[in-house]
């Protein structure tokens, strides 16, 4: 697979990773031995980029992703994230956590989930409005005067706020959600980062699976899956949605790929984007991996641009925005 330089500090990536959240947490019931033997069979298929966080679980997703990658260490890029305190919702009992302590607290349980003695991309996974954002990443940067981490990284973060970051350490990557139905980075964030030489990692690339097409009704969402709570998979919003998606199956029916596919070959059509899409299952790594060979035309990019217009999806991304930066 082709590789990306993510970003202007030197960290080159596959052209896409894997996310994998949904191994160990908010996607249905866990298959652990499908999840190793996925992110295996990533590795072979060229896929360097895996990308993970010590809330997934909680924690039980580092540990899995460092199994898999225990005698693969020297082909991998391990991205793992802090921040999210008693699990990724930020509620429940959990908060957000940016203090500087904490931030070389939780480096330390992650190295030690994941096996490693340094993390190639380190994450904060949202920001904490309470703790000035040059405090945390001072923190950061002193792990990577340590060794112990290479590269900086933001999670939906705001314009101002990415400036302010970079201006105390060079930020390598921003990851936040970007998809044919989530287009609003396209407004200030991506003018931002690459102003700055800021690389970007596209969470969520197959709109959390919608885009994929396979979705029909709201009932095909496992008792346990957290999208049941995410308001563009409920009532109205979710027939509305279909509409979008029957048009994007539409534009990859008639080029021989499937949704997920066409999806992804648009996002790798974006100037320096890296899209992560998630899954546990080998048989849709390899369908998404095989975006990377799709090109699209100046006509295919009209028609996609016509069919998935910034603001065509329905409801808002998570039921309560208050931990995202606008």
């Amino acid at each position: 697979m082709d590789s990306h330089r993510l970003g202007g500090q030197g960290l080159t990536v596959s052209k896409i990773g894997l996310g994998c959240m949904g191994m160990s947490d908010a996607y249905g019931p866990a298959d652990d031995a499908e999840s190793l033997a996925t992110i295996q069979r990533a590795v072979e298929l060229g896929i360097s980029l895996f990308d993970t966080s010590d809330a997934y679980g909680p924690f039980k997703n580092e540990e899995l992703v460092g199994k898999a990658i225990r005698d693969r260490r020297d082909q991998v890029v391990v991205a793992t994230k802090f921040g999210f305190v008693g699990g990724t919702d930020g509620k429940g009992g959990g908060s957000i956590n940016g203090r500087p302590e904490y931030v070389l607290e939780a480096c330390e349980g992650s190295l030690r989930r994941l096996g490693v003695d340094h993390i190639d991309l380190y994450y904060q996974h949202r920001v904490d409005p309470k703790v000035p954002i040059e405090e945390t990443v001072g923190a950061m940067a002193e792990l990577v005067r340590q060794g112990k981490v290479k590269y900086l990284g933001l999670c939906e973060a705001a314009p101002e706020t990415i400036r302010r970051a970079h201006a105390v350490h060079p930020i390598t990557a921003l990851q936040t959600e970007y998809s044919l139905w989530s287009r609003d980075p396209e407004d200030e964030l991506l003018p931002t980062i690459r102003e700055l030489g800021i690389g970007y990692v596209a969470y969520s690339p197959l709109g959390r699976g919608f885009l994929t097409g396979q979705l029909r009704r709201f009932e095909d969402l496992a008792p346990d899956d957290w999208r049941r709570h995410r308001p563009r998979f409920q009532g109205e919003n979710f027939q509305k949605n279909l509409e979008l998606v029957d048009r994007v199956k539409e534009i990859a029916a008639s080029k021989g790929v499937t949704p997920a596919q066409l999806a992804l070959a648009w996002l790798l059509a974006q100037e320096g984007v890296v899209p992560i899409p998630g899954t546990k299952r080998r048989k849709n790594l390899e369908e998404n991996v095989a975006a990377t060979d799709i090109s699209l035309t100046a006509d295919d990019l009209k028609r996609i641009e016509e069919a998935a217009p910034k603001g065509a999806a329905a409801g808002a991304r998570y039921e309560d925005m208050g931990a995202v930066e606008r």
